[in-house]
């Protein structure tokens, strides 16, 4: 039988990356990280709350859908709104009623989730440290404490754009639909077979519904002028590779969903543009869409997809951003035709 990854020297691992390193065209510290991504998965989606979250986000689109050759760095995942607050919902709904249901329903996600990712999230992936005798720290995060870091001690690192760390970031106010079961694998595995990587079947969010949630995202963006924080060119980038792919045009096409994310973010994520009024989410997807934005936000964008480029986040034949915009001021207009 071959060796675990995890039961190899440090050494070896070390051989290992550079091996796959050169067969992959993957920068050795995005390689040794994506063992992570996927030991994750594989704890959270072999315990008993498998059935209630849902992969989705960026990371879903690299090692599910293989839309975008872009090394995401962390794990979005959504914990059903059913499982959460279900007296809270008529009927079931996931949506709900009115504005002040939506506030009551986000008070208290935002009192059980925390309490949920401390009393059963933690212990699992601890039992899982535990097990496998990893040298790893785990640690709540975020400013509502629905966050957990998994950091582990690097064999290789890279610029510092991309942490040695795991990112776990849960939402507890959809459902997580549409999804389906995926199989999700290391990216060094198919260059090494002599060695054993961990493997995880997560419910993945499917790819229109995350186009649209990417494309709303932008519309935001673009219509407030400012960054928040840091990374966050990746939007466009996978955007545009949704384009490429035609993931894109058959979201655009799917009128329902795009309705239907527009009703979500309008009730749990509501926004206000620069000139301080809402940003109406149904008028957006329906024909008024902004995806590239202008000024210093063009430039701020502009120089948040170099930095990426310098860590190895994108493969060596990387698209220019110039041509990245170019793609998703044609989806805008084909989104508003």
């Amino acid at each position: 039988m071959s060796d675990s990854w995890f039961s190899l020297s440090r050494e070896d691992q070390s051989e290992a990356l550079e091996v796959a390193a050169a067969i992959t065209g993957r920068a050795p510290h995005l390689l040794e990280k994506d063992v992570w991504v996927v030991w994750t998965l594989s704890a959270l989606y072999g315990s008993s709350m498998a059935e209630q979250l849902t992969f989705k986000g960026g990371t879903s689109l690299s090692k599910v859908y293989k839309l975008i050759d872009r090394f995401s760095e962390d794990i979005d995942l959504t914990y059903d709104i059913r499982q959460v607050v279900p007296e809270l919902l008529k009927s079931g709904n996931p949506i709900p009623a009115s504005p002040s249901q939506a506030k009551k329903i986000t008070d208290a996600v935002r009192d059980r989730l925390p309490e949920w990712i401390k009393n059963t999230v933690q212990p699992v992936l601890a039992a899982a440290i535990q097990r496998d005798r990893l040298d790893v720290n785990l640690s709540v995060a975020g400013q509502e404490k629905e966050k957990l870091i998994l950091t582990y001690r690097p064999i290789r690192v890279g610029t510092g754009y991309a942490s040695s760390t795991i990112q776990l970031e849960f939402g507890g106010r959809a459902t997580g639909e549409p999804h389906h079961r995926h199989t999700v694998a290391c990216d060094m595995a198919p260059a090494i077979a002599e060695i054993r990587f961990p493997t995880a079947s997560p419910w993945v969010m499917a790819a229109e519904r995350t186009f649209w949630e990417k494309a709303t995202a932008a519309h935001v963006f673009s219509q407030q002028g400012r960054l928040r924080g840091e990374r966050f060119s990746r939007h466009w980038y996978d955007l545009a590779a949704m384009a490429r792919s035609g993931h894109a045009q058959i979201a655009i096409k799917d009128r329902p969903l795009a309705c239907a994310v527009a009703e979500h973010k309008a009730m749990f994520f509501a926004e206000k543009d620069d000139n301080k009024c809402l940003i109406n989410y149904q008028a957006a997807v329906g024909g008024c869409i902004q995806l590239v934005p202008q000024g210093d936000a063009l430039a701020s964008l502009r120089q948040d997809y170099l930095a990426m480029l310098a860590d190895g986040l994108l493969a060596l034949n990387a698209p220019a951003f110039e041509e990245i915009i170019e793609i998703c001021m044609g989806l805008q207009k084909e989104i508003n035709a």
